[in-house]
């Protein structure tokens, strides 16, 4: 194998690992890493792809945790953003993009940390479904980021570190098939995405189960503190990335 070959199935397989244990965030770290040897055109609907495989293994797995009407209308309000998704992947400001989506993540989760009265959410709000739904439709067509605003919706809901992990798959399968025909439509789903694809299976399935055991381990409080700690990582991330 050569040099980035190896290179991605390591990529890919670390993803895969910090997707199947949290529930998202697989394309936050596989992406900005691709793109160092791949072009992001490639790169996003390889993480894409990639994301489909993995939420109907863990949709067989544990669909009996899947909050159903949550991920229902988290798709729906998506469908809706995806396609302006689409438009800023292929016209949009990619700088401008990812600095103010990094800023506003920070932000929010360092109030969630330090902020003794967070905000929580009984039950299913149909505003925030939207606006969650919504900006991880637009942010996954553009750039593979579905899941911070999903990840925001599961902590007001307090979602259990299972219940977290299973619903959000179910909002990442129809979403991911969604994602997939945008781009093929728009010819970014070529045949060097589909080799790479290939190429990475023998990394994300061993990946998935790893994940899983990870996130049986898992306690509730500290995984929410997890998942504000990591959402912060990946603002910075992307505040660092818009500024090079």
């Amino acid at each position: 194998m050569d040099f980035i070959t190896i290179y991605l199935l390591i990529v890919v397989f670390i993803a895969t690992i910090v997707r199947s244990t949290f529930g998202f965030g697989e394309s936050l770290i596989a992406v900005p890493l691709l793109i160092f040897y791949i072009p992001i055109e490639t790169a996003v609907p390889l993480s894409v792809l990639i994301s489909v495989v993995i939420a109907a293994v863990v949709i067989v797995q544990d669909r009996k945790k899947i909050h159903f009407n949550s991920a229902k209308w988290l798709i729906f309000f998506a469908i809706l953003g995806i396609p302006i998704g689409l438009l800023l992947l292929l016209y949009g400001n990619e700088n401008l993009v990812k600095s103010g989506l990094g800023i506003l993540i920070v932000l929010y989760s360092l109030y969630s940390l330090l902020s003794k009265s967070q905000f929580k959410l009984e039950s299913d709000n149909k505003l925030w479904l939207f606006i969650c739904g919504f900006l991880s439709g637009v942010f996954g067509g553009a750039y593979g980021l579905n899941g911070p605003p999903l990840a925001i919706y599961g902590n007001m809901r307090n979602w259990t570190a299972k219940h977290f992990r299973a619903t959000l798959q179910a909002y990442f399968l129809p979403a991911g098939i969604i994602g997939l025909i945008g781009y093929w439509y728009n010819g970014l789903w070529s045949a060097t995405v589909t080799h790479y694809f290939l190429v990475c299976i023998p990394a994300i399935i061993p990946a998935i189960f790893i994940g899983r055991y990870l996130n049986s381990r898992l306690k509730d409080g500290a995984f929410i503190n997890y998942i504000y700690i990591g959402l912060i990582a990946i603002g910075g991330l992307l505040i660092g990335q818009s500024l090079l």
